[in-house]
């Protein structure tokens, strides 16, 4: 492993326009140690969230925000965090750290960067979308959690209410205005997920924003005072006009675009014909489970809620 004089010795006397080379050597022989434990681990069974960083550790992971985009290494794929050395050397400033927690009695932390930054020579900024399909579900909850975590620090810096700094609490995560005393937690905007099922056929829409030609199931926010379930009878009304029944509740999903937490369900048509709300919904179908267009990629809820209806109807058929 490269020590920290070696490295300026190699930089600034024996090859002084070689940063590049010095970079890949360090990305090469200086996270042999980390990025063997990141290969092992398992962040579904083994990562604990936390909001006390550990005081000394020889080893820890770094995901490096700027804005919306999170840093890649170039030639890295799958995508891993920085290990320890590589976050040392990696020549920007950090704008604030966050604690997110540790995966055996590892620590890992986000960083944010100032966004005007020159990009490292070695590394990439990509958007967080891009991670979708790249990497496996529990990576990209975790970099969903640092984007957010880092978002909410940045928004919430200054008091809402009265203008002054706010200070950063040492037990849990929230933020104190120390002068009127309200109180920041990271933002969470609960939203449902639905698929409308008539017999065999599914209802599907096409989103008036969505990018792409593609039919999704019907989602919307959770509005103040209302229940999930009136929720999402409403969502359903509103965007398409008709009534359903027999609601069941199927799963969850962070969904960090930008902060959702999104709750599924499966339900029946029970009356009514399409009336379509124009600014939400361009178009809507009844879709038979056999015949369906082009829909999301099965790492959201959404691409969930359909596979599923897909196997239960066919193996029942």
């Amino acid at each position: 492993m490269l020590e920290p004089h070696q490295l300026k010795l190699s930089v600034s006397q024996e090859h002084p326009q070689s940063t590049t080379a010095v970079v890949k050597s360090l990305q090469s022989n200086c996270s042999d140690s980390n990025t063997m434990e990141w290969e092992l681990i398992n962040l579904d069974a083994d990562f604990i969230s936390g909001v006390t960083p550990p005081s000394k550790t020889e080893l820890s992971f770094h995901i490096v925000v700027s804005e919306d985009e999170i840093l890649t290494i170039d030639g890295v794929h799958p995508w891993r965090p920085l290990t320890q050395d590589e976050w040392k050397w990696l020549g920007l400033e950090s704008l604030a750290d966050h604690y997110l927690g540790k995966v055996n009695d590892i620590p890992i932390y986000s960083h944010e960067v100032d966004p005007d930054s020159d990009n490292p020579e070695g590394y990439e900024f990509e958007t967080l979308w891009s991670f979708l399909n790249q990497v496996e579900q529990p990576v990209f909850y975790l970099v969903g959690r640092a984007k957010q975590i880092v978002e909410w620090h940045r928004n919430h810096h200054y008091c809402g209410q009265c203008g002054n700094v706010t200070e950063s609490s040492n037990f849990d995560r929230s933020r104190k205005c120390p002068s009127c005393k309200q109180m920041f937690y990271p933002r969470l905007s609960p939203s449902i997920i639905v698929l409308v099922n008539r017999g065999e056929e599914l209802l599907l829409a096409k989103h008036a924003k969505t990018r792409g030609n593609f039919y999704s199931t019907l989602a919307g926010f959770v509005e103040p005072g209302e229940s999930i379930e009136e929720a999402v009878h409403r969502e359903v009304m509103e965007e398409v006009g008709v009534s359903i029944k027999n609601l069941k509740y199927f799963s969850s999903q962070s969904w960090p675009f930008p902060n959702s937490l999104m709750l599924g369900f499966h339900a029946e048509y029970e009356s009514g014909e399409f009336v379509l709300q124009k600014e939400e919904i361009a178009d809507a179908r009844w879709f038979h489970y056999t015949d369906l267009p082009n829909r999301p990629a099965r790492v959201s809820i959404s691409g969930w809620l359909i596979e599923d209806f897909i196997r239960r109807t066919s193996s029942n058929t």
